[in-house]
């Protein structure tokens, strides 16, 4: 919730909640949700027939409408839920009431691995069509033991990052073109140059004014680095070759203007990206 508060996103985010309770209360209701779906299996989607003897829970988060109508007469996983899960959840709701975070509670909320307990979340938008979750996950007690381990409480999750990306940008938050603007290109010439451009390039993206830089890696002559300087648009051009980097300096070229082309020193490169 900081996270997407900080990034300027966090008012077109929901957060989703739901808890699969203990192992053996989530395999009473599996039970019952199969012998449920068995029943009306000529009316599934294709998804959920593939799920039925899989992975049934994941059937409570089907986008086909009508999977969805016929889970209205389902087994409700609440009935099923063990008292202890019960009063788990309702803490972990009144912990996030109490630290200002708002949420929905979402009972066909489920994660599609049988080694998560309890608490599972999503946080979803709809500022992105029909790919809504940008972030997902819970708490899962049960991976160790199955990895041969002694249980361990363990929580963790996955977060799309184009998704993230995307709806920064689908709410204007970044510009769309950010990826493609470049401030300074280096170009680089010389094996001695190569090691001393990675330090350099780290010094110039510390900057405070943070400038975003770009190198060429790929080797390549002299002429061909300056070429795609000029395509990538950067306004100017850090030229470091082997007798550059033994002194500490950089040639830097004007690739906007009609300044003249001059030497630095790295401490005095502050100047040019204030």
């Amino acid at each position: 919730h900081r996270l997407f508060k900080k990034l300027g996103v966090s008012e077109s985010l929901t957060l989703h909640l739901n808890t699969l309770g203990s192992s053996e209360a989530r395999a009473r209701f599996r039970k019952a949700l199969v012998d449920y779906l068995e029943g009306v299996k000529d009316k599934l989607d294709e998804d959920s027939l593939r799920r039925l003897y899989v992975n049934p829970m994941r059937i409570l988060d089907s986008k086909s409408k009508t999977t969805q109508a016929l889970l209205d007469s389902a087994p409700q996983f609440k009935d099923f839920i063990d008292e202890e899960s019960v009063e788990h959840f309702d803490r972990l709701c009144e912990l996030l009431t109490a630290a200002g975070v708002t949420y929905v509670v979402n009972p066909r909320l489920v994660r599609g691995l049988d080694y998560y307990t309890k608490t599972v979340f999503e946080w979803m938008t709809d500022a992105l069509g029909a790919q809504g979750t940008v972030c997902g996950g819970g708490r899962y007690d049960g991976l160790i033991p199955l990895l041969g381990g002694k249980p361990t409480p363990a929580s963790g999750f996955a977060m799309g990052v184009d998704r993230l990306l995307l709806l920064l940008e689908a709410l204007e938050v970044i510009p769309a073109d950010i990826y493609n603007t470049v401030d300074v290109y280096m170009v680089v010439a010389g094996e001695q140059a190569e090691l001393a451009a990675f330090k350099l390039a780290e010094t110039v993206r510390s900057l405070p004014s943070k400038p975003r830089l770009q190198m060429n890696c790929g080797g390549g002559s002299f002429k061909s680095q300056m070429k795609k300087a000029d395509k990538s648009g950067a306004r100017c051009a850090l030229i470091l070759g082997d007798d550059e980097a033994a002194q500490k300096v950089v040639q830097v070229k004007d690739l906007r203007g009609e300044s003249e082309q001059k030497t630095l020193a790295w401490d005095d490169l502050a100047e040019i990206f204030a």
